[in-house]
């Protein structure tokens, strides 16, 4: 004969039930994440501005959904997966048209253009004409644009400052900005009035100097974002997590100021370089389908972020987005 232990109770053969009232412990955060407007003119996004730590609705306010930019490259990709090219096959040699096919038919609230021609390892393009090119995409949309350099600090240095320039006015997002190069773009995000995303390898001392030396320089906090680096599923996406806790614990636990900026994570482009996304089912029939392969793995690490605290995800697939999209509207459910 069953036997059931209901508090202290010995019952036999019935099982009594009662809702017992429960009292979630809660947190008493006392710092907030600032808020950064970007874009310029009616559709202007507000990012930031949380209470609490990722979606924790129970206990603060998140005013702000994270946004999504979608990836268009000054130059046609050579060495994409067959999965990632298809949706843009038709718009690829042209990033105005790109741009534009990612607002018209994908419906993209921010676009971020990769000025990845500028290596002076690949293309080398010149300063003056990737900027060029910057003006003539944020002419043509009218969503906030983020405008990544290829990573060199001293070519970066150039060319994104041209941006600034030819810009002027439009609220850019520029990046990435480094200790080596941030008092040449940081004077042209100051005159210009753009917002910088400041990019530090994987280390929140590092992230908290940089945004010090912003900030001494003038730029002012609302124009501040946060690039703490990431890498792909798999790929040492598990530092990147701890870091990105750790600066949100210092923000709003610990009250630090310049940890307080809302972050950015250029994923896509990590997701995408990896061996697992480009496979194809001949190559390892043991991984599946290549192309829902590559799409889980670049929805999986946006999903991974947001909960560490993302606000802006820089993304590629519509397929990926979508998903991901869906994942937010389900999490800001209260």
């Amino acid at each position: 004969m069953p036997i059931y232990l209901t508090d202290t109770t010995l019952i036999t053969d019935t099982v009594f039930t009662r809702e017992v009232a429960v009292e979630i412990p809660k947190i008493n955060y006392t710092g907030k994440i600032k808020e950064v407007t970007v874009g310029a003119g009616s559709k202007t996004l507000t990012v930031g501005g949380e209470t609490m730590y990722p979606f924790y609705l129970f206990e603060g306010k998140m005013p702000h959904p994270p946004r999504i930019a979608m990836e268009v490259y000054d130059a046609s990709p050579e060495d994409w997966a067959e999965a990632a090219l298809e949706p843009f096959k038709d718009v690829v040699q042209d990033p105005v048209a790109w741009a534009k096919k990612c607002m018209t038919a994908y419906s993209a609230e921010m676009i971020c253009l990769q000025l990845a021609s500028t290596d002076p390892n690949g293309m080398n393009r010149p300063a003056e004409e990737a900027a060029t090119i910057a003006k003539k995409v944020a002419n043509a949309v009218d969503v906030p644009l983020i405008v990544w350099g290829c990573g060199n600090d001293e070519k970066d240095a150039d060319t994104l400052r041209r941006v600034c320039e030819l810009c002027a006015g439009k609220n850019l997002i520029i990046g990435p900005v480094g200790e080596k190069n941030y008092k040449q773009i940081g004077a042209g995000a100051i005159g210009y009035k753009h917002t910088l995303i400041a990019s530090t390898p994987i280390d929140v001392n590092l992230a908290k100097q940089l945004n010090v030396l912003l900030g001494n320089l003038g730029v002012p906090d609302g124009q501040i974002l946060v690039d703490p680096t990431t890498g792909g599923l798999g790929y040492g996406i598990e530092y990147s997590y701890s870091v990105m806790e750790r600066d949100r614990m210092a923000a709003l636990t610990q009250q630090d100021e310049r940890l307080q900026f809302p972050l950015v994570c250029n994923l896509a482009k990590e997701v995408w370089k990896t061996k697992e996304a480009k496979l194809s089912a001949t190559d390892e029939p043991r991984l599946g389908d290549p192309k829902k392969r590559g799409i889980l793995m670049e929805a999986v690490t946006a999903v991974i972020l947001l909960l560490a605290g993302a606000n802006v995800l820089i993304m590629r697939h519509p397929e990926a987005i979508s998903l991901v999209k869906g994942m937010i509207g389900d999490l800001l459910k209260e």
